[in-house]
């Protein structure tokens, strides 16, 4: 078995533990997200708590939060890179909290399929907003973010009506490698 099959297995594993349905990732049309291996520290969270990312999305966040700064808005990081395990007690969090699986999953990816996995995604606020909230695209911040964010390799993931059934998050936005051009 190879080492993309031990993933996947363990997975299953997680997902039958947590009761996460077997149809899951053709459901959402959510691809599997492997875990970073090599991380990059980028300073504490807006909890104060260390984050960290992948080394490219490390340096295109620098970047972006510099070039906003000089812009006069202020980007905060809430969440950067998350184990599967990480995402798994968020899971167990919610259900502990009496909440639906059906409204645990419109609102965090199942283990394995959290983009955050990979260290390329960004959860951010900016001060004065409420955190993980849809009411931040009525930031500055936000307005920012859509006009600019682009220009540094990221992209809102979870836009408003995504293919993928997850609430609208205007905080999310993830790092896209660049592509290379076809010869």
């Amino acid at each position: 078995m190879n080492d993309q099959a031990h993933y996947l297995a363990y997975l299953q594993g997680i997902h039958q533990q947590l009761g996460i349905p077997a149809d899951y990732a053709a459901r959402f049309r959510l691809p599997v997200q492997f875990e970073a291996t090599r991380l990059t520290p980028v300073g504490l969270d807006k909890f104060d708590r260390d984050a960290f990312l992948d080394e490219q999305t490390a340096a295109a966040w620098r970047q972006m939060q510099s070039a906003a700064d000089e812009a006069g808005v202020c980007l905060e990081l809430v969440s950067g890179f998350r184990s599967v395990a990480y995402q798994q007690g968020l899971i167990v969090r919610k259900l502990a909290k009496g909440l639906s699986m059906e409204a645990i999953l419109a609102a965090s990816a199942a283990p394995g399929y959290s983009e955050h996995h990979t260290g390329r995604a960004l959860d951010l606020a900016t001060p004065g907003a409420d955190v993980l909230e849809e009411s931040f695209e009525l930031t500055p911040a936000f307005a920012w973010l859509q006009q600019h964010a682009a220009r540094f390799g990221f992209v809102m993931s979870f836009p408003r009506e995504n293919p993928h059934g997850i609430l609208y998050e205007p905080w999310h936005w993830a790092w896209q490698p660049a592509q290379e051009p076809h010869s």
